[in-house]
């Protein structure tokens, strides 16, 4: 029988969350249902909120990829869990499982198969076609319910609120640098960049140290994270200093760039080595224009990387856990859910993520709006979907600023 929970739920594309409740599912025989303690707050929540990427995006939404909790109670063939085991969750929670991606363990890339309708489940925002139309449902919640082989066992001792963003955040930069060998003996001689400073620049550095890559360098737009970046160990390169940029050409092996705004790429590839890699893990709206000659002439690779597998997600983890690598968190209670959103819209978290404490989510909970949240300040995207239409409040012209 399914169960009612309280969630953050989004009604519509305003960008404003309120407390309600949500339907999960009937508990199948492999499924793990888990009480939510902490969520993370991911950048791209608020993206989808708003409906900015050119996705389907559908409404009523509840956000939220990083998610820690108690297991609460299991399906009856569930083997690899048991009542009261601290257990994860991040961005997917189910997959094909047949396809090539799959069967390599890959299931971050599944790519479906011809006897299943869905292939990659996401954690949220995303419809179930085999499953009569579901909507799944995300981590600003109280409770969960996923099947045992897409939860992964947070290590004993490292603390659930820190651990939260390790499985969007963390597992994003964790799952490229491994790919790319900085946690081998090849790392020993890399030159890494993590270009953008931000929670995802953080967890990029900490883990390149952590790994003991060579040289690990900032590259921002920001004098003010140069003090920040130089005590976790980084070297610190302003990107508005064409001269500066000049002097490090052709000495990176491999710079991962955070950056989610639109922006001109094409002059960081003069930064790599022949051969070198830019891998893209931040999703900037409207892509990227490309001058091809800039990669030709050095067979540099322009390539992106997708959060991670299962293995890397559980590795992420582990990996954290025995370097005491943390990410740094503001943990707020779910009545400020709104006002911590504003605040990542502007840029005020600075490398910290917001982590929401849902123990905290009563059903007498006043979720508390902020006047800066305006949908006038953004665009639903004109390639995306709002499904249904009528969750679009651009075409109602909604106004929450006195004009």
């Amino acid at each position: 029988m399914s169960r009612t929970v309280q969630a953050l739920v989004a009604a519509d594309t305003s960008g404003i969350v309120r407390n309600a409740t949500i339907e999960r599912r009937t508990t199948r025989s492999h499924d793990v249902d888990i009480e939510i303690k902490f969520c993370g707050i991911c950048h791209s929540d608020l993206h989808q909120l708003r409906a900015e990427w050119a996705i389907d995006n559908y409404f009523p939404m509840v956000a939220g990829h990083e998610i820690v909790g108690i297991v609460n109670s299991v399906g009856e063939a569930v083997t690899r869990y048991a009542v009261g085991d601290r257990v994860g969750v991040g961005c997917f929670v189910d997959s094909c499982r047949s396809c090539s991606s799959c069967k390599r363990g890959m299931e971050q890339y599944c790519g479906g198969c011809p006897e299943k309708k869905d292939g990659i489940h996401l954690t949220y925002n995303c419809k179930l076609k085999d499953y009569g139309g579901e909507l799944t449902f995300g981590g600003y919640s109280t409770a969960i319910t996923v099947d045992e082989n897409y939860v992964v066992r947070v290590p004993d001792g490292m603390e659930l609120s820190s651990a939260a963003p390790l499985l969007c955040a963390g597992v994003t930069l964790f799952s490229p640098l491994s790919h790319f060998g900085c946690n081998t003996l090849k790392g020993k001689e890399m030159k890494v960049g993590i270009q953008g400073f931000g929670g995802l620049g953080q967890m990029g550095v900490k883990l390149a140290v952590a790994m003991g890559v060579k040289s690990v360098t900032v590259l921002s737009r920001s004098a003010a994270k140069r003090k920040e970046a130089e005590a976790l160990g980084a070297q610190f390169l302003l990107t508005s200093d064409a001269a500066a940029l000049r002097r490090e050409a052709s000495s990176f092996d491999l710079i991962i760039s955070t950056a989610a705004a639109t922006y001109d790429v094409n002059r960081f590839f003069d930064l790599l080595v022949v051969d070198g890699h830019y891998c893209l893990v931040g999703l900037p709206p409207n892509g990227l224009h490309v001058n091809a000659f800039k990669i030709v002439t050095n067979r540099r690779s322009l390539v992106g990387s997708l959060i991670g597998s299962m293995k890397d997600l559980q590795d992420t983890l582990n990996f954290c856990s025995a370097h005491n690598v943390e990410c740094d968190v503001v943990v707020l209670e779910a009545s400020k859910v709104n006002v911590a959103l504003a605040d990542l819209a502007e840029g005020k978290n600075g490398t910290k993520r917001f982590v929401i404490d849902l123990k905290s989510l009563l059903p007498e909970t006043k979720v508390e709006e902020d006047d800066r949240i305006d949908p006038n300040d953004w665009e639903v995207h004109k390639d995306g979907k709002v499904i249904p239409a009528s969750a679009d409040v651009s075409s109602r012209g909604l106004k929450r600023k006195a004009a």
